[in-house]
């Protein structure tokens, strides 16, 4: 059963707003309609392209709120922190990120986005990364975009320690893993342990 127009459009806010991240491709799979027509609905309902809600959700000042590092050190595009909690970056895969005959990104692009995200989500001055362990799941390619999100699912008073996993994907699919062992200087306060 097809829908209607309004239908749509309410879907298609209701949508935007839980994933702010989603292409107009992705969206005209989704609804079973023309990338044109997502393009029309979205300036009839004032909703921006990707490109600017993307800038909206990182208008916020992370810069005053990291510690560990500048934000211009995080690999990617940070849209998201919460520190010693969560944290999300986006990268976009350019020519002078991949392997120019098959259209590979580096692997160490995808390391260098989950490493520096695992370093900024740390509540800390000094954050520095012990040792990870790392699946790359599924090659990247030219032009994916890569959402990394980190969340830290423990933290060891004893040792100055907290654990970080990333995990990577584009499209929805996971393309990269990694656990992270951080050093830290200070340790959480009390309420922050898990």
């Amino acid at each position: 059963m097809k829908r209607t127009k309004k239908e749509r459009q309410q879907l298609l806010i209701e949508t935007i707003k839980n994933n702010p991240f989603i292409t107009d491709e992705e969206l005209s799979i989704q609804f079973s309609v023309s990338v044109q027509t997502i393009r029309l609905d979205r300036l009839e309902l004032s909703i921006p392209e990707l490109r600017e809600r993307i800038k909206h959700v990182a208008s916020k000042s992370f810069e005053d709120e990291l510690q560990s590092l500048s934000i211009h050190e995080v690999i990617g595009e940070m849209v998201d922190i919460e520190l010693d909690k969560r944290a999300i970056s986006i990268f976009d895969v350019k020519l002078e990120h991949i392997f120019k005959r098959n259209q590979i990104a580096r692997g160490h692009h995808l390391f260098a986005q989950a490493n520096s995200l695992a370093v900024a989500v740390i509540k800390d001055e000094l954050a520095l990364t012990v040792k990870s362990n790392l699946s790359f799941v599924k090659p990247v390619k030219l032009g994916d975009r890569v959402i990394a999100k980190a969340i830290v699912t423990l933290k060891d008073q004893e040792k100055n320690r907290t654990f970080v996993e990333v995990i990577s994907t584009v499209e929805n699919e996971i393309v990269f893993e990694g656990q992270f062992e951080m050093y830290r200087t200070n340790e959480p306060s009390k309420g922050d342990t898990k």
